[in-house]
């Protein structure tokens, strides 16, 4: 009897040690997987600054006076998995609405405003939205005489139109008709408030397809034609191979006198510069003039 109490002794002890590692074993296992998920987030996290370093750094390369559009240094990082790319461009080519705007207010019926027109039908937006989205904006910043155009809505109680010239592009989202074409994605790529456009116009040499197909008279044919001329053998817009604007612009076949107030050029350029680290991607853009350091706007994106 004696030799089994102690047997059954030594297997209660046994199992209690059992238990004890087993719980020491999970403390351990769950020490170490907290300790790997806090160096999971704080490398995630260093990963975050790095790209928002690198990104960083390419604006500020693409911002010095005299780099080149093509310049190598736009490209750089260290190693392999960090990286930056930045990419300049002109905001001239974009079609500013507050151009647009101004001279339709104090010249109604304006060739701008016909250029818009022109644009919004080239984004497939109908003619009675149309309508209502250009009265809207003209309404939008246009003084406030108690009246309102045809198409556009009344003052209410839920809509308050600022009778200001816009001061940010995400404004447009306020405007009534302007919903839908504000909610597409990149809705506003050729669009901007911050290109110096008074009293030039349209920077042909940085325009798109479709902000040149906007012009009077422009047809497909030749706006493809002026692009490929435009960019040169390497294919790429602002770089040392590009021949003079002025010969590109004979292939669009538009005379001088029709595009009278509608062109010109511009100094205010746009950076986008992407940075890399690992898998993680940061992006910031700047709107800058060019031969000056102080940014006109500039925000990140994730």
């Amino acid at each position: 009897m004696e030799a089994l109490r102690k047997t059954k002794r030594r297997g209660a002890a046994l199992m209690l040690s059992l238990w004890a590692l087993f719980l020491l074993s999970a403390m351990v296992i769950s020490w170490a997987l907290d300790i790997d998920s806090r160096l999971t987030l704080s490398g995630h996290a260093n990963r975050i600054l790095e790209a928002e370093a690198l990104a960083c750094s390419g604006a500020e390369v693409a911002m010095y006076p005299n780099i080149q559009m093509d310049a190598p240094a736009l490209v750089g990082g260290f190693g392999s998995d960090q990286r930056y790319e930045a990419r300049i461009t002109g905001e001239g080519g974009r079609l500013n609405i507050n151009w647009v705007a101004a001279h339709e207010l104090a010249t109604p019926g304006s060739p701008q405003l016909e250029v818009l027109r022109k644009f919004l039908e080239i984004k497939g937006v109908d003619l009675n939205e149309r309508d209502l989205m250009i009265d809207a904006l003209l309404d939008w910043v246009g003084p406030n005489t108690g009246l309102h155009r045809l198409n556009a809505p009344p003052e209410s109680d839920n809509y308050h139109p600022s009778h200001t010239l816009l001061k940010q592009i995400e404004e447009l989202k306020k405007i009534k008709g302007w919903e839908e074409f504000t909610s597409a994605k990149n809705w506003d790529s050729d669009l901007t408030l911050d290109s110096t456009v008074n009293p030039g116009g349209i920077d042909l040499k940085w325009a798109s397809r479709d902000v040149l197909l906007s012009l009077p008279g422009a047809s497909e044919d030749r706006v493809d034609q002026f692009l490929a001329l435009r960019s040169g053998a390497d294919g790429i817009d602002g770089t040392q191979d590009d021949p003079p604007i002025a010969q590109a612009l004979v292939a669009l076949g538009l005379p001088p006198q029709q595009l009278a107030g509608l062109i010109g050029t511009d100094q205010v350029l746009r950076v986008v510069s992407v940075g890399k680290s690992g898998d993680v991607t940061r992006t910031v853009r700047v709107v800058f003039v060019k031969g000056n350091t102080q940014s006109l706007k500039s925000w990140k994106e994730f």
